[in-house]
């Protein structure tokens, strides 16, 4: 059965390139980003490692660590963060997991349990292992993304969803469709328009399951 919002995440201890990690006690009070890949070297995924790197204040900003993970070894790891942060002029300062024996990619459901990486493989042997996990300090999934090999994913939408999950913690509030920080959020329909009006000041009251209201700064 494959990881479902609100699930807590497998807890594993693995290799990195910054050392020994338990994971849970990685996480600690933090938010999350667990983004995986196929194998090191590899066009598409370089840059995608290049993304993370250069967004590296706005992730300390949210109080968010971020972690890779790729099906090969720790020495791989290093040397290809030298191309990393050739391609995009930013440390990358962040941990990768060496899932060598797909044990992490296992356990998160992004191979079957009877996978193997064979003799000579090729990225395509690990494809489905392209994945972004949103993880809360609860340790829960709060976001699941997958994409295909030929299709770079959007960091910005990443940071984008980050902040809507933060926000509609803190403040009880559900996002509109392309919300951004600054933009009405949707007020949740178990607040009666009386208490979101003393809350809001004033709400915008589309329908009556959909009302409207902009955050107090």
């Amino acid at each position: 059965m494959g990881l479902r919002i609100n699930d807590i995440v497998p807890n594993f201890t693995a290799e990195t390139d910054h050392g020994t990690i338990q994971f849970h006690d990685w996480i600690g009070d933090s938010w999350a980003i667990l983004f995986s890949h196929p194998k090191d070297f590899t066009p598409v995924c370089t840059t995608e490692f290049g993304a993370v790197a250069q967004l590296s204040d706005e992730w300390a900003a949210r109080n968010t660590k971020v972690i890779g993970l790729s099906v090969d070894g720790v020495e791989e790891h290093k040397k290809w963060k030298s191309d990393i942060e050739s391609y995009a002029s930013a440390k990358a300062g962040f941990p990768i997991i060496a899932d060598e024996g797909l044990a992490v990619s296992k356990a998160f459901d992004m191979l079957p349990a009877d996978a193997y990486l064979p003799d000579g493989r090729t990225p395509a042997d690990s494809a489905t292992v392209r994945a972004v996990f949103i993880i809360s300090p609860d340790k829960k999934v709060k976001l699941a993304m997958i994409y295909p090999m030929n299709v770079g994913r959007n960091f910005a939408e990443v940071l984008r969803a980050l902040d809507g999950l933060q926000t509609a913690e803190r403040e009880n509030v559900a996002m509109p469709a392309n919300w951004t920080v600054g933009d009405d959020v949707i007020v949740p329909t178990s607040v009666s328009d009386e208490d979101a009006i003393a809350k809001y000041g004033s709400i915008d009251k589309v329908f009556p399951y959909l009302r409207k209201a902009k955050l107090k700064a």
